[in-house]
């Protein structure tokens, strides 16, 4: 980049930086922007399919969840990135509707082209959008269907939705079942659900039908020693967060020994101060030992004799967990322990799944924190279960918090859509071309769910747009019949979060993209020979 001076032209920006300008900058982000949003699209809805995904070392995903979709795309365009960082705060958000917001985003960039066009300034664009945002999600909350928290009938409802269209839903009924159950055992009396609570652990061997919740939690964890009880009935259960081993000193000492006696007493010494810290646990009456830290040879040997199964090396999350779980407190000084901060289970038990021994604390009295262990086939099968799963969780656990829902199917795009061509008429102006191409972007939802089930878009907007203006406002697509259907009737719905978090993340980040007149891009630091050829920002 250089500007004349007499002359003599100044060079302002380094050498090798590339620079677009107006149209030609706007293009290339709205091509990249697009490109993101076409590379998931053929993902949504309960017809749709999944991707391939290889990595650099060969390493394979399976999936049709958007979020995982993009983060393994190796994608280089700003703009690009901009348009996963939807998905990103959409998966932690609510963790579902990663697609439906990338979708929304992709259509809403796109109608922005025809925009200008038509000789819109971009400004105006931005304003029209931000305004049809504003008002769609005002319409979203007036929509929306309230439902209480301990309706398990209309929150398997919620998790069943989620589930559709991946693997997992042979076995739907059963992990909705288990994810209802999950969320229920966590939730606190002002309706939140922390996820950190419900530990889920992966075994690959047998299908997903062997899928389980544990009242209780299961940890990838084995005994100390093989001479400890392999299952332990009414247990009572001590937390330890300090190591059951000799103290060492904490500063260099050397200690000089003459005589054979001498070294045997400094041993026995040793062993003395380990078994004084067993019989403390002993004494509390506990029979189960969960140690957040090591526990040396000795200590095995005495806990063993003492008839107590110990664990240890426990993970600190889990270690809280177990405390949610059995009503126990985590003790941090073996002198301070007492029967009182002893917790309580059924059964601890050692069991082995897919090779592997895993320890079991089940039947546990209201248990704070519990476990799913999630079966499949291969490793493939149980990774995509895993996320299924965790979307499913995360929208049952928003819904019980934000108790409001609104029908799937394209429904309340459908609906919104309607509403916001008729806001528009009453903004007058440019900006009205702005909310009339929002509300247009909005049908490329229950469009696109037409075109991956195999149906004529057309013709399934027009039957929706019909049953709509006819005030049947909850009707969406039915994929299975092929026409449309009241969703709520047919158990398809969605926390209102979902699309509302969709819905405005989309349109903050057209509004973002259309804003951007020049890209200015810094020459690339030279890397490994071999590697990208200079030229700045390369192609998409």
């Amino acid at each position: 980049m250089a500007q004349q001076l007499g002359g003599q032209p100044i060079i302002i920006l380094k050498e090798g930086t590339t620079e677009n300008r107006g149209q030609e900058a706007q293009n290339s982000n709205f091509a990249a922007a697009k490109a993101v949003a076409a590379a998931v699209r053929s993902t949504l809805g309960p017809k749709g399919m999944d991707k391939m995904l290889i990595d650099g070392i060969g390493d394979i995903t399976i999936t049709n969840d958007g979020v995982t979709i993009l983060k393994e795309m190796d994608i280089e365009h700003p703009a690009a990135k901009m348009m996963v960082e939807i998905a990103k705060t959409q998966d932690a958000e609510v963790g579902d509707g990663t697609t439906t917001a990338v979708v929304i985003g992709g259509e809403l960039i796109k109608c922005m082209e025809s925009l200008i066009a038509q000789g819109l300034h971009p400004t105006v664009i931005a304003e029209g959008y931000r305004m049809a945002a504003t008002k769609g999600l005002q319409m979203l909350d007036s929509y929306a269907v309230t439902v209480k928290r301990n309706d398990t009938t209309m929150l398997k409802k919620i998790a069943e939705t989620a589930l559709t269209g991946k693997n997992s839903e042979v076995s739907k009924d059963l992990l909705c079942d288990i994810i209802v159950k999950a969320i229920t055992f966590v939730t606190d009396d002002e309706g939140n659900a922390d996820l950190a609570h419900i530990n889920v652990e992966k075994k690959v061997g047998g299908s997903a039908n062997d899928s389980n919740l544990v009242e209780g939690m299961a940890i990838a964890k084995e005994r100390a020693h093989p001479n400890m009880p392999q299952s332990v009935r009414n247990a009572k259960i001590l937390l330890l967060n300090a190591p059951l081993e000799y103290k060492k000193t904490e500063v260099n000492a050397k200690i000089n020994i003459s005589t054979p006696g001498q070294a045997q007493a400094f041993l026995d010494g040793e062993q003395q101060m380990v078994q004084t810290m067993v019989d403390k646990v002993v004494a509390s009456k506990a029979n189960v030992l969960f140690c957040a830290k090591g526990i040396d040879d000795v200590a095995q040997h005495y806990l063993a004799k003492a008839g107590i199964l110990a664990v240890r090396r426990v993970k600190k999350s889990d270690i809280e967990n177990l405390a949610r779980a059995t009503g126990g407190s985590v003790v941090n000084n073996v002198d301070e322990i007492g029967s009182k901060d002893l917790g309580t289970a059924g059964l601890v038990e050692e069991k082995t799944i897919a090779n592997d021994e895993m320890i079991y604390v089940s039947k546990c009295k209201n248990p704070k924190a519990v476990s799913i262990i999630i079966r499949g086939g291969t490793e493939h099968v149980v990774d995509e279960l895993e996320r299924a799963v965790h979307d499913a969780l995360m929208v049952v656990s928003v819904v019980v918090s934000g108790k409001k829902i609104v029908p799937g199917g394209g429904a309340p795009e459908i609906e919104l859509s309607l509403h916001l061509r008729d806001y528009a008429a009453t903004i007058g102006g440019r900006a009205q071309l702005a909310i009339e191409a929002f509300a247009g972007a909005l049908e490329v939802i229950p469009r696109t769910l037409a075109e991956n089930a195999g149906l004529d878009p057309i013709d399934m907007l027009v039957a929706l747009r019909e049953a709509h203006g006819a005030g049947k406002k909850n009707y969406g697509i039915n994929v299975d019949t092929g026409k449309p259907s009241d969703m709520l009737k047919a158990g398809v719905v969605e926390p209102l979060r979902v699309k509302t978090q969709a819905i405005s993340s989309a349109a903050e980040v057209a509004i973002m993209i259309i804003r951007i007149d020049d890209i200015i891009a810094s020459a690339k630091s030279a890397g490994p020979a071999g590697g990208m050829p200079p030229g700045g920002m390369g192609g998409y």
